[in-house]
């Protein structure tokens, strides 16, 4: 059974839009506001056992079920992260939450990395070329401030769920944050306040 992300890819070729293209991102955007109000088991559901990765890599995207050490001094946290990792640590990671930002400023930051990614395939090898030090030295990244997150290992409630390259944008346009302790508008309103 073809998971939510390969039936929106397969209903993007029916309608004949090319991949990464400002057709299919305005097909995309439509087709998300339409699962907006809808019940969404995320590509968690019948996922391709070859992305349930138990490790990994810095540059890829991945979606995971977290439940933060510290939660009760947190004013609000996801619990179903959409992470770029951006530097290893031996108990875990940073990472670029996107769902920190609202979704347009989610596809803005992924077409701005376009120029760090490792190859134009946009497949299961690409990745970006980022580190926390570029992030930190450029301006032109700034939607990806208030998405910085630490991420340890020992708080995973699941295995890594390997996004893509040529998912990232239906990924990044899902409407599957899992907010606790406030709404995705205000976070949204927030992380703005941060550029």
């Amino acid at each position: 059974m073809a998971s939510l992300i390969d039936k929106i890819k397969q209903d993007l070729a029916k309608q004949g839009f090319q991949s990464r293209s400002s057709q299919s991102r305005s097909w995309l955007t439509k087709k998300m506001s339409e699962l907006k109000n809808s019940v969404i088991t995320p590509i968690l559901d019948n996922p391709d056992r070859s992305r349930i990765k138990s490790r990994l890599q810095i540059g890829k995207m991945y979606f995971y079920v977290y439940d933060p050490k510290t939660k009760e001094k947190l004013p609000y946290y996801d619990m179903f992260p959409l992470v770029i990792p951006v530097e290893p640590y031996t108990d875990g990671f940073l990472g670029l939450n996107l769902h920190y930002i609202d979704p347009s400023s989610r596809i803005r930051l992924l077409d701005k990395m376009d120029s760090i990614i490792s190859n134009k395939s946009y497949d299961e090898r690409t990745k970006l070329k980022i580190s926390y030090q570029l992030l930190k030295s450029s301006l032109s990244y700034f939607e990806a401030t208030p998405c910085i997150k630490r991420y340890l290992y020992s708080q995973m409630d699941s295995p890594f769920l390997e996004v893509h390259a040529d998912e990232w944008e239906i990924a990044a346009l899902l409407p599957v944050s899992g907010f606790v302790g406030s709404s995705k508008t205000k976070i949204w309103s927030d992380s703005r306040k941060k550029f």
